[in-house]
């Protein structure tokens, strides 16, 4: 889809969809790229939420109309009537719990039941802290389904602008596309303890991972789904 594709607008607008469990950083990671501020505060998301969000490319501006969607149970059931005419997706998981992880596959295919063959780019979020539940090693989701995968910090700005930055590449059919200009962001908060040699560690782990052969995907169930099939 290229971005003269649209007409009677200001600039190419898509309709980016945010899903995942509830807790894992969605309404923080748009508040942080609209404002600049990180928000310390758990308010779940009721419903849906719809933010604009701009960025200036190589090739001029760029809007993604941001839907986060409500994790919680009780409003799953709203979420196909959220996700029509979806044109690209970020799905979400909190590498400090297992269970948003488990849970993928559950937005994954609603996703892909609605909207099809859009692009699709999944977020591990929260890698800056050290309760760290779910190694780099041991993410496989991503490549059993063909996903871009990044590691994410809403809260010290760690790579959270890749995400938009391949979707916009995707939708515009261009892989050198670029942004020249960032959005605003508060700078890293003083307080907040980084450990640029574990990051490292955890990107060479990612690069080992993803060369090695992916497993089937009885192989890559959670031990208890596991324990169901044997």
């Amino acid at each position: 889809m290229a971005f003269s594709n649209q007409q009677n607008v200001d600039c190419p607008t898509f309709k980016l969809l945010i899903v995942g469990d509830a807790g894992t950083g969605k309404t923080t990671f748009v508040k942080r790229h609209l404002t600049g501020e990180f928000e310390q505060n758990y308010e779940p998301t009721v419903g849906v939420d719809v933010q604009p969000l701009e960025f200036f490319t190589n090739r001029g501006k760029i809007r993604f109309e941001c839907w986060d969607t409500a994790g919680q149970e009780e409003y799953r059931g709203l979420k196909d009537a959220h996700y029509v005419q979806g044109q690209c997706a970020i799905i979400m998981f909190d590498v400090r719990s297992r269970a948003t992880y488990h849970n993928l596959d559950t937005w994954y295919r609603d996703l892909r039941r609605v909207c099809e063959n859009i692009p699709i780019v999944l977020c591990g979020n929260k890698v800056e802290g050290p309760h760290r539940e779910i190694k780099a090693k041991q993410i496989e989701f991503h490549r059993l389904k063909g996903l871009q995968y990044y590691e994410i910090s809403t809260k010290n700005n760690s790579d959270f602008e890749k995400p938009f930055l391949y979707l916009a590449r995707k939708l515009a059919g261009d892989e050198k596309l670029c942004f020249v200009e960032s959005p605003a962001v508060a700078p890293p908060e003083p307080h907040i303890d980084f450990d640029i040699d574990a990051q490292n560690m955890i990107e060479a782990e990612l690069v080992r991972a993803a060369s090695q052969p992916v497993p089937d995907d009885h192989e890559a169930l959670p031990f208890q789904y596991k324990s169901l099939l044997d």
